[in-house]
């Protein structure tokens, strides 16, 4: 069984210009141990996928419809105290800036202690010792002095150490990364992520990747899903998302990324800009952005089509491709009937 199973999750936030489907029917499992890669532009949906996971909605959000189960426990509907110990204990997050994550008035050592405390059996002293050794873990030189600094002490490749350090000082089943290397620079980001990795096999955890750069992905992820306009329109391996992509804003990605092969070339942007969650269209959400779109994509929405066992992708493209080639034989045997009948005429008139 899946350590967590998310199935047509549908989340929305009402706000006074209307309903916002920020998530729209998105589905994948994690199995323990396993890194899946969520990716995709600004306002796709990727962070409220995970928010809804957690309930760590604004006021405004609310999860619709769907289901979450999490070891078999349904998520979506369970109450604040439920939900309480499924953070921190089962479920923990690193968020994007940790400057704003960390409380700049308290030490750091006051916020992994409180962090500790809530969500274990530990005394104050055992807290102590446990947010120390979670400095260590996570590299941080001089830990017992560490704990008395306040945040701004700190450069922004410690403090990103320090939300690693608390997210898993209570040993998580699932570690959430929301874009944990954006604000870094190149060399911190290497470091970050080859920690987090390591900290992973240590441990045995899992986690999932929220990201919006693709190499990032292909480093650590085992399976990745491509987001797009809140709902998912590519599944797969690593493998399949690069080498065998079968979506076209999949593709716009991985062409607006520069490699070897590209070096010295410009960069082929994907044209034209996200659109209105308010308005979501009735046809493929990307067909406005397409190159390749038909007429069926602007009236009538994609159904994901399974391209393997592990493989899925919701686009008009796959279709097409599938019928063209079952045409091809036909056609081929047509032609070949063609031929023959009429070298039999030939015959028959010599």
């Amino acid at each position: 069984m899946a350590l967590l199973e998310v199935k047509d999750l549908h989340t929305s936030f009402f706000t006074d210009a209307g309903e916002v489907k920020a998530v729209n029917g998105v589905s994948f499992s994690l199995d323990r141990g396993k890194v899946l890669g969520i990716v995709g532009e600004s306002g796709s949906g990727k962070s409220v996928t995970v928010y809804s996971i957690m309930q760590i909605l604004a006021p405004a959000g609310k999860i619709v419809s769907g289901s979450v189960k999490l070891d078999g426990q349904e998520l979506v509907g369970a109450d604040e105290k439920t939900m309480r110990h499924v953070r921190g204990n089962k479920i923990s997050i690193i968020f994007q800036d940790p400057m704003t994550s960390l409380n700049p008035t308290y030490t750091i050592g006051h916020q992994l202690v409180e962090a500790i405390l809530l969500h274990t059996d530990r005394n104050k002293q055992e807290a102590w010792d446990r947010a120390v050794e979670m400095l260590r873990l996570v590299n941080i030189n001089e830990p017992e002095k560490r704990m008395k600094q306040y945040p701004y002490e700190l450069s922004g490749g410690m403090r990103q150490r320090v939300m690693i350090a608390m997210a898993l000082a209570c040993e998580p089943d699932i570690l959430v990364a929301d874009e944990p290397t954006t604000a870094l620079d190149v060399t911190i980001q290497a470091q970050i992520l080859e920690l987090m990795q390591k900290l992973q096999k240590e441990m045995g955890m899992a986690i999932i990747m929220i990201t919006h750069d693709l190499g990032v992905v292909a480093q650590m992820c085992d399976e990745i899903v491509v987001m797009y306009a809140g709902s998912y329109c590519e599944r797969g391996t690593a493998d399949e998302i690069f080498y065998e992509p079968k979506h076209e804003y999949t593709k716009g990605l991985l062409r607006s990324i520069p490699t070897m092969e590209t070096m010295g070339q410009k960069l082929k942007p994907i044209l034209g800009t996200p659109i209105d969650l308010l308005n979501l269209p009735e046809g493929c959400p990307f067909a406005p952005r397409c190159e390749n779109a038909m007429k069926i994509c602007i009236h009538r929405a994609p159904e994901p089509m399974q391209l393997s066992d592990t493989h899925r992708a919701s686009c008009w493209m796959n279709v097409k491709a599938q019928l063209d080639a079952q045409k091809a034989p036909e056609s081929a045997q047509a032609k070949k009937d063609s031929a023959s009948k009429a070298h039999d005429e030939e015959g028959g008139e010599a």
